[in-house]
């Protein structure tokens, strides 16, 4: 029930009072009330979901009427008179139970209480022909519940099926911020020469789970293959790593082909004589905007053509 609809029923208990809808005239009704309710109201006024007041004015001569698996042979009671009430309207004989079948329908735990006590009852007494009910037939028609027992977990033997996607998440996380800082760990002493390759290796094993085993011969082979060298040419005798740089960045200095400004603005100088020296399509040749265009003839002094 809503809680508006909640404050409506208080104010109508309280002072007996209460307006129809689209009137504005008060109307007085004096009533006896029967409430029922399937929830636990205790807990529902712990959780808001009903009102105090108005549990304290409903709760005035409280019945608590049990489950139907808590009544015992009670359930015996209701099966005979469900079963003489679809005898009148089926007009068929009524169906009985055998002892054994008594002490079946007792043990049960009947989760939906009445409702489905007097289903199963109907459709017993449309569809046997037998009208003596044995423990067998019986069991046919009851559903099939198994047992809800608390789970044993092996925290030794948990794997990730049984984690949620956060847990799995974080487990994926985890090992590789494990992995990256041991290839860091890695990477420094391979820098610094402080080990040899095989104790590295075996140092650092678990990085290496997914990858195919070598001999330690094929080890060293591999850490050959993956440590980069500087080749000296072969017409020349160059005695340090030292000598080797120099020669390449003195390289590098004077070649004037490698100049990006350079070759920017033969670029833009190809794309102006291809168009004409129309700056606007050669612009649009250069990808660039007409705009970009300008200025980089202005900062390259380019002369029109």
């Amino acid at each position: 029930m809503p809680l508006g609809t909640q404050a409506r029923l208080l104010r109508v208990l309280e002072n007996g009072e209460f307006i129809k809808v689209g009137s504005s005239k008060v109307l007085k009704t004096e009533v006896r009330v029967i409430a029922a309710s399937n929830v636990n109201l205790e807990n529902a006024v712990a959780q808001n979901k009903f009102r105090e007041d108005l549990y304290y004015r409903l709760n005035t001569v409280p019945i608590q009427v049990p489950a139907l698996r808590e009544r015992g042979k009670d359930i015996l009671l209701l099966f005979r008179k469900f079963a003489a009430d679809f005898s009148e309207k089926y007009r068929n004989k009524e169906a009985l139970l055998d002892p054994d079948a008594q002490e079946l329908i007792v043990k049960q735990p009947f989760p939906g209480n009445i409702r489905q006590l007097k289903n199963l009852v109907e459709q017993m007494s449309v569809l046997e022909i037998d009208r003596h009910i044995s423990a067998v037939t019986l069991a046919g028609y009851l559903p099939k519940i198994k047992p809800n027992l608390p789970a044993l977990i092996d925290s030794k033997h948990h794997n990730s099926d049984d984690l949620s996607e956060r847990d799995i998440l974080y487990k994926i996380m985890f090992e590789m911020k494990r992995d990256v800082s041991e290839m860091k760990t890695l990477i420094l002493q391979v820098l610094q020469g402080k080990a040899n390759r095989e104790d590295l290796l075996e140092r650092h094993e678990s990085l290496f789970e997914d990858i195919p085993q070598y001999s330690p011969d094929q080890n060293n082979k591999f850490l050959e293959k993956a440590t980069p060298k500087i080749m000296a040419p072969k017409d020349q005798n160059i005695e340090s790593y030292e000598e080797v740089t120099e020669d390449i960045t003195l390289e590098f200095e004077n070649d004037d082909s490698l100049s990006l400004d350079k070759k920017e603005r033969e670029m833009i100088l190809q794309a102006l004589k291809k168009n004409k020296n129309k700056r606007k399509y050669a612009a649009q040749d250069l990808g660039i905007s007409e705009r970009t265009l300008y200025r980089k003839i202005k900062n390259y002094e380019i002369d029109s053509l």
